[in-house]
């Protein structure tokens, strides 16, 4: 079944299998925005005059069926059907035959898929948006927790100054602050109607653009019509970017917590049943789940790059290349939010060892807070930087464990308040509200 066949022409059973690929796969997740966007279209051609006002609450009536059998686990677009658009249009056919296939004009599938894919992206993006809150929340709740707790801080790897697991926490937990901002840019992008483009070239039929963008809740028009054509495989490449920001900041925890655990280290613990043991070594707590998050997240930060290498000179206008991006981005989703959701679980159950620092082969991380104890006594900072490095030298180095930094970001304020203010200003941008309220009138 093909909306785009001719009566005498038909293409190979080969070719039918190379060009489809795995699309229908991916079909089955843009199935309940291909309805909703069909609704959007159905309503305003009755605005236009291409639909009668008893056509369209027909097929409104009928697409909010379709919506409820789509979104069901078991849903599965049949065989021999080519994708979702064909099988909407197919069941709206069965139904009211000839209105049914009124449902495409002033529309073609590049429009079609343009704005399932921009309404999946966003649906996604939110999705993500409160995965990544609640692991932000997590850090916070846990830099307070653990603010009094010591470790040694690491620049090269060796050892540097003292440092906290309130501020180890807390530095994740900013800097999905601003993975958010970057995520938050990507859905300005996402949230723009392309509806109404048809292959690229718009429409001569008199369409009401500025209504579907409206119905549809999204925030502005893909004005142009060539534009919202060629901003395929732009936007995938846009979020893709910002989700390698938090999976990056992913990765890097992963890492942290992979060196923290070891035994050479020993700052951190796990329950048993969240570690993993040794099919020979009866001693082994092995981070499995760190080391999976930290390599999911480092192919996620790939994913941008392979997006810009799929489109690279690829002329304005549809081309059949943009498809495999859906096969690349798509799952990225799922794994990023699982990734999301079990760093959190490690987290809620992680065991911080307390007087880490009291240890002897520490002693030199306090050695620029000896340096700065003889500033303020007055001694200019490089002699009491070449005091205490003769001290070292000498082995007479001596000092104390106790600290105090006052300063903003500091040990001793952490500014979790600040950064939860930044996280609330952040997400407010996204505004999840006014799509949710449309689509929500789409099917009543």
């Amino acid at each position: 079944m093909k909306l785009w066949s001719k009566a005498n022409t038909s293409t190979t059973s080969a070719v039918d299998k190379f060009t489809v690929g795995r699309d229908k796969e991916f079909d089955q997740m843009l199935a309940p925005f291909d309805v909703l966007g069909s609704i959007a279209h159905t309503k305003m051609l009755a605005t236009v005059g291409l639909l009668t006002d008893s056509e369209s609450q027909q097929l409104v009536k009928a697409l909010q069926k379709i919506h409820a059998k789509v979104i069901a686990p078991d849903f599965i677009i049949p065989e021999g059907v080519e994708d979702i658009h064909s099988y909407v249009e197919f069941l709206l056919t069965a139904e009211l035959g000839d209105t049914g296939k009124k449902i495409h004009s002033a529309r073609s599938r590049n429009d079609q898929v343009l704005v399932d894919i921009k309404l999946f992206l966003r649906a996604s993006i939110q999705e993500l948006v409160a995965d990544t809150q609640q692991l932000f929340t997590l850090l916070q709740e846990q830099s307070e927790r653990y603010s009094k707790h010591l470790l040694p801080g690491y620049t090269h790897l060796q050892l540097a100054m003292p440092s906290s697991f309130g501020l180890w926490f807390g530095a994740y937990a900013e800097s999905l602050v601003d993975d958010m901002t970057t995520l938050a840019a990507a859905y300005k992008v996402v949230n723009k109607n392309p509806l109404g483009s048809a292959a690229g070239y718009g429409s001569s039929f008199p369409i009401n653009r500025t209504l579907t963008t409206q119905l549809l809740g999204f925030d502005e028009l893909n004005y142009n019509v060539v534009y919202a054509q060629m901003g395929r495989g732009k936007t995938e490449r846009i979020v893709s970017a910002a989700m390698a920001n938090i999976a990056d900041t992913l990765a890097k925890l992963s890492m942290d917590m992979c060196l923290y655990l070891n035994q050479n280290f020993s700052f951190v613990s796990f329950p048993p049943e969240l570690t993993t043991g040794s099919s020979i070594m009866p001693h082994k707590k092995n981070p499995d789940v760190f080391e999976l998050v930290r390599s999911y997240c480092n192919r996620l930060k790939a994913l941008p790059n392979e997006i810009m290498l799929m489109t690279t000179n690829l002329p304005s206008g549809y081309q059949r290349d943009l498809q495999l991006l859906k096969e690349h981005l798509f799952p990225a989703f799922t794994e990023l939010s699982n990734c999301l959701q079990m760093v959190h679980l490690m987290l809620s159950n992680i065991e911080v060892k307390e007087q880490i620092v009291e240890e002897e082969k520490y002693r030199f991380i306090f050695s620029v807070e000896e340096v700065n104890k003889l500033v303020l006594s007055g001694m200019p900072f490089r002699d009491a930087y070449k005091k205490v490095g003769e001290s070292i030298e000498s082995g007479t180095f001596s000092y104390s464990t106790h600290i105090a930094h006052t300063h903003e970001g500091s040990m001793g304020n952490l500014c979790t308040p600040q950064i939860r203010e930044l996280m609330q200003q952040t997400i407010a941008e996204f505004q999840f509200s006014k799509p949710a309220t449309a689509i929500k009138a789409l099917l009543s």
